[in-house]
Protein backbone atom coordinates (compact mmCIF):
# COMPACT_ATOMS: atom_id res chain seq x y z
CA UNK A 1 0.00 0.00 0.00
CA UNK A 2 1.63 3.36 -0.94
CA UNK A 3 2.74 5.35 2.16
CA UNK A 4 2.17 9.02 0.23
CA UNK A 5 -0.05 8.56 -2.80
CA UNK A 6 -1.62 11.98 -2.90
CA UNK A 7 2.21 12.99 -2.88
CA UNK A 8 2.53 10.57 -5.91
CA UNK A 9 -0.45 10.95 -7.74
CA UNK A 10 0.83 14.98 -7.28
CA UNK A 11 3.20 13.98 -9.37
CA UNK A 12 1.86 11.49 -12.04
CA UNK A 13 -0.36 15.21 -12.56
CA UNK A 14 2.49 16.99 -13.42
CA UNK A 15 4.25 14.19 -15.71
CA UNK A 16 0.55 13.94 -17.55
CA UNK A 17 1.09 17.46 -18.44
CA UNK A 18 4.49 17.39 -19.42
CA UNK A 19 3.56 14.32 -21.69
CA UNK A 20 1.07 16.74 -23.07
CA UNK A 21 3.51 19.35 -24.19
CA UNK A 22 5.62 16.87 -25.41
CA UNK A 23 2.76 15.53 -28.01
CA UNK A 24 1.63 19.53 -28.57
CA UNK A 25 5.31 19.73 -29.47
CA UNK A 26 5.22 16.91 -31.49
CA UNK A 27 2.82 18.28 -33.53
CA UNK A 28 4.87 21.66 -34.05
CA UNK A 29 6.92 19.79 -35.66
CA UNK A 30 9.69 20.83 -31.97
CA UNK A 31 10.63 17.66 -31.76
CA UNK A 32 13.76 18.24 -29.43
CA UNK A 33 11.75 20.17 -27.44
CA UNK A 34 8.94 17.11 -27.99
CA UNK A 35 11.95 14.64 -26.53
CA UNK A 36 12.85 16.95 -24.13
CA UNK A 37 9.06 17.03 -22.33
CA UNK A 38 8.69 13.03 -22.74
CA UNK A 39 11.85 12.84 -20.74
CA UNK A 40 10.06 14.91 -18.05
CA UNK A 41 7.22 13.24 -18.29
CA UNK A 42 8.82 9.65 -17.24
CA UNK A 43 11.28 11.06 -14.89
CA UNK A 44 8.45 12.91 -12.81
CA UNK A 45 5.84 9.19 -13.25
CA UNK A 46 9.08 7.64 -11.87
CA UNK A 47 9.53 9.88 -8.84
CA UNK A 48 5.66 10.43 -8.51
CA UNK A 49 5.90 6.08 -7.79
CA UNK A 50 8.96 6.22 -5.69
CA UNK A 51 7.30 9.17 -4.01
CA UNK A 52 4.16 7.40 -3.13
CA UNK A 53 6.30 4.22 -1.70
CA UNK A 54 7.90 6.97 0.95
CA UNK A 55 11.05 7.49 -0.80
CA UNK A 56 11.74 11.28 0.68
CA UNK A 57 14.98 12.44 -1.13
CA UNK A 58 14.92 11.76 -4.96
CA UNK A 59 17.92 14.07 -6.71
CA UNK A 60 18.66 12.27 -9.89
CA UNK A 61 16.84 12.99 -13.07
CA UNK A 62 18.23 9.94 -14.90
CA UNK A 63 14.94 8.27 -15.88
CA UNK A 64 17.35 4.71 -16.11
CA UNK A 65 18.39 5.30 -12.47
CA UNK A 66 15.24 5.90 -11.55
CA UNK A 67 13.78 2.99 -13.50
CA UNK A 68 16.10 0.70 -11.72
CA UNK A 69 15.30 2.49 -7.98
CA UNK A 70 11.61 1.49 -8.97
CA UNK A 71 12.24 -2.28 -9.68
CA UNK A 72 13.90 -2.74 -6.72
CA UNK A 73 10.07 -2.04 -5.18
CA UNK A 74 8.24 -3.53 -8.07
CA UNK A 75 9.49 -5.52 -10.45
CA UNK A 76 7.74 -4.40 -13.57
CA UNK A 77 9.35 -1.32 -13.65
CA UNK A 78 12.54 -3.60 -15.15
CA UNK A 79 10.54 -3.48 -18.39
CA UNK A 80 11.11 0.23 -18.98
CA UNK A 81 15.21 -0.21 -19.05
CA UNK A 82 15.45 0.64 -22.75
CA UNK A 83 12.89 3.67 -22.45
CA UNK A 84 15.23 4.98 -19.84
CA UNK A 85 17.96 4.75 -21.56
CA UNK A 86 16.58 6.19 -24.46
CA UNK A 87 14.67 9.74 -22.49
CA UNK A 88 18.20 10.01 -20.60
CA UNK A 89 19.89 10.93 -24.33
CA UNK A 90 17.55 14.00 -24.35
CA UNK A 91 17.90 15.62 -21.15
CA UNK A 92 21.21 17.96 -21.91
CA UNK A 93 20.99 17.36 -26.03
CA UNK A 94 17.14 18.41 -26.65
CA UNK A 95 17.97 22.10 -25.12
CA UNK A 96 21.83 22.89 -25.30
CA UNK A 97 23.54 24.06 -28.47
CA UNK A 98 27.03 23.11 -27.29
CA UNK A 99 25.84 19.59 -27.00
CA UNK A 100 26.81 19.56 -30.91
CA UNK A 101 29.71 20.47 -32.78
CA UNK A 102 28.13 22.78 -34.72
CA UNK A 103 24.58 23.80 -35.41
CA UNK A 104 21.57 23.22 -32.76
CA UNK A 105 19.49 20.89 -31.49
CA UNK A 106 16.35 21.24 -33.34
CA UNK A 107 19.02 20.09 -36.28
CA UNK A 108 19.68 16.34 -34.73
CA UNK A 109 16.07 15.63 -34.20
CA UNK A 110 13.66 14.09 -36.16
CA UNK A 111 9.78 13.27 -35.55
CA UNK A 112 10.40 9.65 -35.36
CA UNK A 113 12.62 10.13 -32.12
CA UNK A 114 9.77 12.17 -30.73
CA UNK A 115 7.30 9.52 -31.90
CA UNK A 116 9.50 6.92 -29.63
CA UNK A 117 10.41 8.93 -26.79
CA UNK A 118 6.98 9.74 -26.21
CA UNK A 119 5.82 6.08 -26.49
CA UNK A 120 8.04 5.30 -23.77
CA UNK A 121 6.80 8.34 -21.75
CA UNK A 122 3.06 7.47 -22.13
CA UNK A 123 4.09 3.58 -20.91
CA UNK A 124 6.38 4.58 -18.15
CA UNK A 125 3.28 6.96 -17.32
CA UNK A 126 0.48 4.46 -17.78
CA UNK A 127 2.21 1.62 -15.77
CA UNK A 128 2.95 4.27 -12.62
CA UNK A 129 -0.74 5.51 -12.93
CA UNK A 130 -1.93 1.84 -12.65
CA UNK A 131 0.25 1.27 -9.68
CA UNK A 132 -1.20 3.98 -7.89
CA UNK A 133 -4.31 3.65 -8.46
CA UNK A 134 -4.83 6.59 -10.54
Amino acid sequence: MPKNLEEGQRWLVQAQRDLTDAEVLLDAHSYASSCFHAQQAAEKAAKGFLYSRGIRAIVSHSVTRLINECAKIDARFGDFEEAGKELDRHYIGSRYPNFYAEGTADEYYTQEMADRCIKYATSLLSNASRLLGS
